[in-house]
């Protein structure tokens, strides 16, 4: 697969955005799968959706930090590789 970069006038960014919305997918997916559909190409690939990206929100505050883990990285680190030191 190859990167690449397209500009899109405002409507239809705004429609893809939606319709990748509503389908839970990336709007690089729809992007991929309207392509191969006008050229007649196989997307078959597995397209990936919000599901694919459950550990996404695992750094949220936990008990005893005043700020989340995305802030206090570092305090939370240390408090992870002290508790696994304390076993």
């Amino acid at each position: 697969m190859r990167r690449t970069q397209i500009q899109l006038d405002d409507t239809t960014y705004e429609q893809l955005r939606q319709r990748a919305f509503r389908a839970g997918r990336s709007m690089s997916s729809v992007v991929r799968e309207t392509l191969a559909e006008a050229f007649g190409t196989d997307a078959t690939a597995k397209e990936r959706t919000i599901g694919d990206f459950g550990f996404v929100g695992v750094g949220r505050a936990r008990p005893g930090l005043d700020r989340s883990t995305s802030e206090a990285h570092d305090a939370a680190l240390a408090d992870a590789v002290a508790t696994r030191f304390r076993r």
